[in-house]
């Protein structure tokens, strides 16, 4: 599938995978294939039946640096928050596990601004939709706009459009991991500790990249199993 696909089109095969809990995969590695179940569709607009799960293309050692527009129309690139620890999140208005992971993202930046951490929401949706929601639910972290240029976007990192995922990156821009589906607690947490522990020496990158792998993976299952009793 090519990122040159109009937005239109593809924001219809990119209706979420609500189930898609498969754990976060790291550079170079293809996750498992998600259970595939009917896509969501924006308002408007027909979901064609799901074909394939969705590969992606080798995901980059580090942040790339592409442009986009803000809220307030202000272009601005990955680089503006050079240095700060950063997960990148993609997401639509549209897209229920999108919804549901906004007060966790809320509340890790809270939690861990201390520590210079950074939330950037890029929305691949229309900017009225994205001003309102982010308005009714006090969304303060950054959150650029993009309908093509966010699925760009998305295509940099080596993803397809499927929504929501989220990308860590240490201080140096390296990324850490890629999480996709919706981002939980317990996953956030271990993944964070991780990058304390890169940004501290303690652990090497590819080290933390493994760890966060298997843990992540571990608390798919669990979760998985959890909700089948």
């Amino acid at each position: 599938m090519s990122p040159a696909r109009s937005a239109a089109a593809v924001l219809a095969v990119a209706g979420i995978l609500a189930g898609f809990g498969t754990a976060g995969f790291l550079l170079g590695r293809h996750p498992a294939q998600p259970t595939r179940i009917e896509p969501i569709a924006p308002p408007q607009a027909p979901a064609p039946p799901a074909e394939e799960s969705p590969q992606p293309h080798p995901i980059p050692e580090r942040l790339p640096d592409f442009s986009l527009p803000d809220l307030a129309g202000v272009s601005r690139t990955l680089s503006d928050w050079r240095g700060r620890l950063l997960a990148v999140n993609f997401w639509a208005t549209w897209c229920d596990p999108c919804r549901r992971e906004i007060p966790l993202l809320k509340d890790l930046r809270r939690e861990n601004a201390r520590n210079g951490f950074e939330i950037i929401g890029i929305a691949i949706d229309h900017r009225d939709s994205v001003a309102k929601y982010a308005h009714e639910m006090r969304m303060d972290y950054p959150i650029l706009v993009g309908e093509r240029g966010g699925l760009e976007a998305a295509a940099a990192f080596g993803m397809e459009p499927v929504l929501p995922f989220t990308v860590f990156a240490d201080t140096k821009g390296r990324i850490v991991t890629l999480k996709v589906g919706e981002l939980h607690r317990d996953e956030a947490a271990f993944i964070l500790a991780r990058l304390a522990d890169v940004g501290a020496g303690r652990l090497s990158i590819q080290a933390a990249r493994e760890q966060i792998d298997e843990r992540v993976r571990r608390l798919a299952v669990s979760r998985a199993a959890a909700g089948s009793n």
